[in-house]
């Protein structure tokens, strides 16, 4: 420890010449030496120090495509667990199909579980701001996530034979694993995006998350067309998974499938881990420059840790939750109010909907596989998680700058989505026959557009939050990270308040 400050202090290795010395510990600005470099400064037409402020401004304003990437990457980690629990409905289904009760509501209580224990830790991650470490909660959600989809991956063969009931339970215990690691996420990404002061970031973010509804609904459908094609009546016999009878992987596609897809969990999980590695120390070197700066300005001195990696949480500026609401209450409302709509009507409706072709498999397997339930509810999965990333990539122009300083147009296109409603109805709910009567329709005219208008509305909402609280400072003339983050944070927990209303409001609309 002591080596490395004597690196970062710029003082000798040896121990008696890391000794302290009053006079290295002295006020720079009290320096007789600081004098002379001003005047030499002055001398030669400028201020080094504003210039050399100036500079290093500038260095942390650029955006940078490389980390720009690690934070679409972890906005793919933050969403691939929640977006793996409903496409792989079709899965948990055929693990419930002897209890019809539980195959009815499995997915409501999946979606209340993941989004009251969200809400209640992100709550509790906004108010713990003064040393809140946003690296480290980032690492632990990763880690959380590891864990909840290996066990997953693990339970597609060794929990093969227990009762409905017990794998319910089982399965609730994983999304209370993955909501504290979305929650940790949630809070931790926004919060350390906003602190570089780049809108784009949390923009990268809002990417990352369009992708990770679109990829795990593909990796699904892949693991599903892989796997061996399911048995037709008279091949099955009289056994059938979920109904106690004894199967193995090759009477279970759809088992074999979700080991696969699971998997992908957690390979996504690790591989996020390893390449955020380097995005955590370039900014804990940023902090330990900025941390020495002003301990030599100060006359303080900064302990760091022993294995030179992580650097002391800062102490920042709490700012109140009544304050951030009160600077960004249409915008929290747009963002809140956009996945009400989102999460009450898109996972309960797509799982419920099947195509207007009936799907019977043949012994000789030539039937279209495209509309079995297996591989059409992820491909609806697919339509409306296009759309989504779609409408968070469309966020640049003027029109949407513009709009971005109009909060009370967003909240108001926001409450607008609620129309999808009746558009849901028109297809074919359960199987029972659609008023329209065309698989294109469910994809193209609702979903797709029902997806964009999520991405493209949220992603601008979270967006314009961290613009605003940019446009603030730059008026009031005072910097602040600390409140950035806080901004980000906040915005995050009304996200996670959208959900949990929404997943409430998912059991009435379970019914229809």
């Amino acid at each position: 420890m002591d080596r490395l400050r004597g690196i970062l202090t710029g003082r000798p290795g040896s121990r008696d010449a890391r000794q302290p010395n009053s006079a290295e510990y002295a006020p720079l600005h009290a320096s007789r030496d600081h004098d002379a470099i001003e005047a030499g400064a002055r001398a030669r037409g400028g201020d080094d120090d504003s210039s050399d402020t100036g500079g290093l401004k500038s260095a942390e304003a650029r955006c940078s495509w490389f980390e720009y990437t690690i934070f679409a990457l972890l906005g793919v980690a933050m969403l691939w667990a929640w977006n793996m629990f409903l496409a792989a409905a079709p899965y948990f289904a055929s693990r419930f199909s002897s209890r019809p009760s539980i195959a009815d509501n499995f997915q409501s209580a999946i979606l209340t579980v993941s989004t009251i224990v969200n809400l209640a830790l992100t709550v509790l991650l906004t108010q713990l701001q003064r040393g809140a470490n946003y690296v480290n909660r980032i690492q632990l959600a990763l880690l959380l996530n590891t864990v909840a989809f290996t066990l997953l991956a693990f339970s597609t063969a060794a929990f093969r034979d227990i009762a409905p009931e017990a794998y319910l339970a089982f399965l609730l215990v994983d999304v209370f694993l993955a909501a504290m690691a979305s929650s940790l996420f949630q809070n931790g990404a926004f919060a350390f995006a906003a602190s570089f002061g780049r809108a784009e970031y949390t923009q990268a973010i809002m990417t990352g998350q369009g992708l990770a509804g679109v990829l795990p609904a593909l990796a699904q459908m892949i693991s599903v067309l892989v796997a061996p094609p399911p048995r037709s009546p008279a091949e099955n016999g009289s056994g059938g998974v979920g109904s106690g009878g004894e199967s193995d992987s090759e009477d279970d596609p759809l088992g074999a499938a979700a080991f696969l897809y699971f998997l992908t969990a957690v390979v996504m999980s690790v591989v996020t881990f390893l390449l955020f590695v380097p995005v955590a120390r370039r900014h804990n070197q940023k902090q330990r420059i900025n941390i020495t700066t002003n301990s030599a300005l100060d006359d303080t001195e900064t302990e760091t840790d022993a294995d030179g990696f992580q650097p002391p949480s800062p102490i920042r500026k709490v700012v109140p939750l009544t304050t951030l609401f009160r600077d960004l209450h249409w915008l929290a409302g747009a963002v809140a109010i956009c996945f009400v709509a989102t999460i009450a009507f898109f996972p309960v409706f797509t799982t419920k909907i099947l195509s207007v072709h009936p799907y019977a498999p043949t012994p000789d397997h030539n039937s279209n596989r495209i509309f079995d339930p297996a591989v059409f509810i992820p491909l609806a999965f697919l339509c409306w998680n296009t759309g989504d990333l779609l409408g968070r990539l469309s966020t640049s122009g003027r029109f949407n700058a513009r709009l971005r300083r109009r909060p009370l147009s967003l909240f108001l296109i926001g409450l607008a989505r609620f129309a999808a409603l009746p558009l849901y109805l028109l297809c074919n709910l359960h199987g029972q026959g659609a008023v329209v009567s065309s698989d294109l329709f469910y994809l193209f005219v609702v979903q797709l557009p029902f997806g964009m208008s999520n991405g493209w509305l949220a992603s601008n909402a979270m967006m314009a939050a961290a613009e605003s609280v940019e446009e603030q400072q730059e008026e009031s003339g005072q910097e602040d990270s600390g409140k950035r983050e806080a901004a980000g944070g906040f915005m995050a927990l009304c996200l996670v308040v959208g959900l949990m209303l929404g997943s409430f409001l998912s059991f009435s609309v379970a019914g229809l």
